[in-house]
Formats: C-alpha cells, sequence, structure tokens
C-alpha cells in the first residue's frame, strides 16, 4: 500500500510489521534540527532546502576543501549557487568535519555516495563508515536516515546493525530509522527537492511517521512506502527503467544504420503517441551516479538470492557496447575521408556525462576517447565544465579557445549537448563531424551516430 500525503501532514497508514514501545522525543535542548552527512550533489540541496523552511541545519563532510570552501561562501555542487550558500550561511547552516555534531541533532540523514568494486559489486564503504560515524554519537530519540541508493534490504540489514552496535542502542525502542532515496536530478531546473514527490519509509510505523513528519515541512508530496525495501526496491526500479529503455533505443538505433533507417526520424514519429510510449534518445553511452551503477545493485542482490535478471544483462551488452561503437564510427569517418588514423587529430565535443552539468563520473567519453587514443588517434577535448579530464592514466589536451580547435581538427565527435554549442554552426563548419545526439543541421560533413 502506498500513500501520499501533501505538506504539513502525516500519514498514519501501516508501514511494518515492528511493534515496538515508542521512541521518546529527543531533548528540546539539541542545536541541530538537521545534520546531513555528506555534501555533495545530494546532500547540499537537501540541506538548502532545509536551510530555507528555517530548520537549523549542520552539514558533516570528510573533506576539508568542501567544509571551508562552504563557510566561505563557495558551492562546489552544480545546481546550488554560491548566492544560496551565502543564504544558507545567513540561516546559520555550518559545515565542518568533526562528527561531534551529530549529538546535538534531531535529525541525521546520511547522503554519502555507493559506487561500484572493482569487480562491479556495490561497494557501500562509504555507508558503512559514515554511518559508523553517527552510530558513536547517536543519542536516543534521534531519527537516522539513509538516503544512499542501494538494494534492498540494506537499511534494515545493514544500517540498522552498525547503528545499534556502534550505540547501544535498539533502532524502534530508542531511536528512529528510516529510509527516503534521492531523487536529485543535476541540472535539472524545473525538479528539485522541494516539488519532487519524495518516498519514505520506516523501520516500524513510528519511525515512517517521524520521517513523514520531518521531510514534510519543506517537501510538497510525501510518499510512504510499505518498507525500507520496497523503498529501496522503487529506487533501483526508477533508474533501471530508464537503463533498459536507453539499452533498446541504442540497440534500435544499430539495427536503422545497417538498415539505412533514420533512426531519428523514427523518435519522432514514434514519440507523436499520446499514450504508452516513453522517448529515450540514443547515444553514445550512459554515465553519472545512477544508471550505470543502480541496476548492477539490483542484479548482483538478486544473483546472491539466485535470481538473474537477463533482461538487465541483455542490457549492459548494449550500453556496454556503444562507446566502442562509437570510436569504430569516427574511425570510419577518418577512413572515408582519406585520413589515417595514426596522428590524425580529434575533438571531443562535451565529456560530461550529462548537459550543462560538471560531472565526468562513469561518463561514456573516457571509453571513446580510450578506444580512439589505442588506435593512434591524437585526441582532445572541449567542455567548459572540465578543467581535467584523465583516460588511462594521461590528461587529454583540452581545448579552450573553441573555434581555433574546430579549425584545427580532422575530426570532431559531438557526445554532449551542452548549450554553449551552435549546433547549426557545428554542421555549417566544412569539417567532418561525428554526431552521436541526432540534434546537428544536417551537413555534407555530418555523419549520425
Amino acid at each position: 500500500m502506498v500513500e501520499s500525503t501533501q505538506r504539513g501532514t502525516a500519514s498514519s497508514g501501516p508501514v511494518s510489521a515492528h511493534v515496538p514501545r515508542q521512541v521518546s522525543a529527543p531533548s528540546e535542548s539539541r542545536t541541530a534540527d538537521l545534520v546531513v552527512v555528506g555534501l555533495g550533489h545530494v546532500g547540499l540541496p537537501l540541506a538548502r532546502s532545509a536551510c530555507a523552511a528555517g530548520l537549523r541545519v549542520r552539514g558533516l563532510d570528510v573533506s576539508d576543501r568542501v567544509a571551508s570552501g562552504l563557510g566561505a561562501g563557495r558551492s562546489h555542487v552544480g545546481g546550488v549557487t554560491d548566492a544560496e550558500v551565502a543564504s544558507m550561511l545567513a540561516q546559520d547552516f555550518r559545515a565542518g568535519t568533526d562528527p561531534e555534531v551529530v549529538r546535538d541533532a534531531r535529525t541525521v540523514v546520511i547522503c554519502v555516495p555507493t559506487g561500484l568494486i572493482a569487480d562491479g559489486g556495490p561497494d557501500l564503504a562509504q555507508v558503512e563508515a559514515a554511518t559508523g560515524e553517527v552510530a558513536r554519537r547517536l543519542t536516543p530519540g534521534t531519527l537516522v536516515v539513509l538516503e544512499s541508493t542501494s538494494y534492498p534490504g540494506t537499511t534494515e540489514q545493514v544500517v540498522k546493525p552498525l547503528l545499534e552496535k556502534g550505540s547501544g542502542l535498539v533502532a524502534g525502542q530508542d531511536f528512529f530509522l528510516a529510509y527516503s532515496p534521492q531523487r536529485i536530478d543535476p541540472g535539472n531546473r524545473e525538479w528539485g527537492v522541494e516539488n519532487t514527490p519524495k518516498i519514505v519509509s520506516g523501520y516500524t510505523t513510528d519511525c515512517a511517521r517521524r520521517a513523514v513528519a520531518f521531510y514534510s515541512p519543506f517537501i510538497r508530496d510525501v510518499v510512504l512506502a510499505k518498507g525500507t525495501r520496497e523503498a529501496e526496491m522503487a529506487k533501483l526500479l526508477e533508474n533501471t527503467y530508464r537503463y533498459v529503455n536507453i539499452a533498446l533505443v541504442d540497440e534500435v538505433a544499430l539495427y536503422c544504420r545497417l538498415s539505412g533507417i533514420d533512426v531519428w526520424d523514427v523518435l519522432h514519429c514514434a514519440g507523436t503517441k499520446p499514450f504508452g510510449f516513453g522517448r529515450f534518445a540514443p547515444g553514445p553511452g550512459v554515465g553519472g551516479h545512477c544508471i550505470p551503477v543502480d541496476p548492477r545493485y539490483l542484479a548482483t542482490e538478486a544473483e546472491r538470492q539466485g535470481y538473474s535478471f537477463r533482461l538487465l544483462d541483455a542490457a549492459r551488452q548494449v550500453l556496454d557496447s556503444m562507446p566502442g561503437h562509437v570510436a569504430q564510427r569516427a574511425l570510419g569517418v577518418l577512413d572515408d575521408h582519406g585520413i589515417e588514423p595514426e596522428g590524425a587529430r580529434v575533438l571531443l565535443l562535451g565529456v560530461t556525462y550529462k548537459p550543462d552539468v560538471a560531472d565526468i563520473r562513469e561518463t561514456p567519453a573516457r571509453a571513446v576517447a580510450a578506444v580512439l587514443a589505442e588506435s593512434g588517434v591524437q585526441v582532445s577535448y572541449h567542455d567548459p565544465y572540465v578543467e581535467h579530464f584523465r583516460v588511462g592514466g594521461v590528461t587529454l589536451p583540452r581545448a579552450t579557445d573553441l573555434d581555433e580547435a574546430l579549425e584545427e581538427a580532422d575530426l570532431v565527435v559531438l557526445l554532449q549537448l551542452h548549450t554553449c554549442y551552435d549546433l547549426g554552426a557545428l554542421g555549417r563548419r566544412g569539417r567532418p563531424l561525428l554526431d552521436t545526439r541526432g540534434t546537428v543541421v544536417t551537413g555534407r560533413f555530418v555523419t549520425p551516430l
């Protein structure tokens, strides 16, 4: 059962089978309404929204640079401006690296990154480390919320035992425990923390009610999940849905090229259907902190239980092949123009994983560059958001004068649609261009994906 609550209203629906005694409220003498652990792409926007709602917020991070920068009014996260940080400071926000701040918190929200270890499995090292620090300073009546993305069962099987062991307290009896998956979409100017529906779940019914009461003052719609595992699974489903559908259109694009069909016109036509079709676009691959990672969490946990997500395996094969396909297409374009790969100058436009976002985590641009470099190509890049870009231990040359770089390149590969790129002008320059996004006005020298 899922219930939705409007701002300021707490749901009273059943959440789990746990029926512990009521947790005592934290002391009113506490100096922080909220401590956000991890001030990155998830934690800082959350802290900003809580500050704007009038909450007394403290931020905790392992990085001195992050903490001192915020203290000086500098944002390190796209989507949070320096002016907004200054406003947070004026509202008594403070960032630091001393975990002792947890002792004075009514609510602690853990927003540290989760990624993949070398073999592709879930990496919960930062979640475990942050939870351990919180546990050693946890006091009765505190609400602890995990927002980091992970597999179903993480809250109750990983976070709860660590909190209980480190504090000597019991979840649902001495402190509240909840899970609420982050839904941050970097660069999205329409949907932010306040207006994106917030899934909330609790270890017990009282835990869930306390979590709803915490989020409701600054988030418009709070959606109550049946339990923490359902909320954890919902987050993985959201991004797995995108993962699979991107793989589908990538494979359609490959087939259309083989068959001489214009895939972009196919997508335009199919996208006119007002129901039953959600438009996704092909490209050089997937990147970022969610889409390439979350399905692996789901697949790994399923395999541990003896279940195989066959569709995820197929999608992964397609998506993993796309950077190599783009690189081979680039080499083919060079050959079509009589240019040998050895020593050819190829300029990559946009190496972030997303338009107008300064984030290169899991970006497919790195794999594209690696294949080209292995073929002897001299690879450089232009990206207004990335000062340094390393591939295989080597820092690629960065073009700062775009016009000059376009003139000198033997081939331009458009990987990312930053708004600074004049797509019409790119198609008219008279230089070979491989368009992986299907947006450049077709010209004599433009080659589609």
